[in-house]
């Protein structure tokens, strides 16, 4: 085991793996009908609790809130999933966090194509 490394860091990129799977693999839901990124986990030093911070990629605010919220509510579920796959004593209790940065940067992206497609961008 890589000890050049502190724990959580390593537990982070773990988790953010296996939550991954779980949602796009394991959880047969339904409302979630939207592709789902996991960008990253925070897990705390105490190991009690992470933060899970998502990205869903969405046209329709409307499917993308939906999507979310399914995935809050079936968080006792990925934590089960969880415990069954991860070598871990307890599994953290998961807090999920929408990340809005990806479709910010997509909006933003666009906004600078239409303005150097108008001619607005000087060389």
């Amino acid at each position: 085991m890589n000890r050049a490394v502190p724990r959580t860091e390593r537990l982070n990129a773990e988790f953010q793996r296996e939550v991954s799977d779980v949602i796009s693999r394991k959880l047969k839901n339904p409302l979630i009908t939207e592709m789902v990124s996991v960008l990253s986990v925070d897990v705390s030093s105490d190991l009690k609790h992470a933060k899970v911070f998502l990205s869903v990629y969405s046209k329709s605010p409307e499917k993308r809130d939906a999507t979310f919220s399914a995935i809050k509510a079936d968080a006792k579920k990925i934590r089960y999933e969880l415990g069954k796959t991860m070598k871990i004593r307890t599994v953290p209790e998961l807090s999920f966090v929408l990340d809005g940065s990806m479709e910010y940067g997509d909006k933003m992206d666009k906004l600078f194509k239409k303005i150097e497609s108008e001619g607005g961008a000087s060389d």
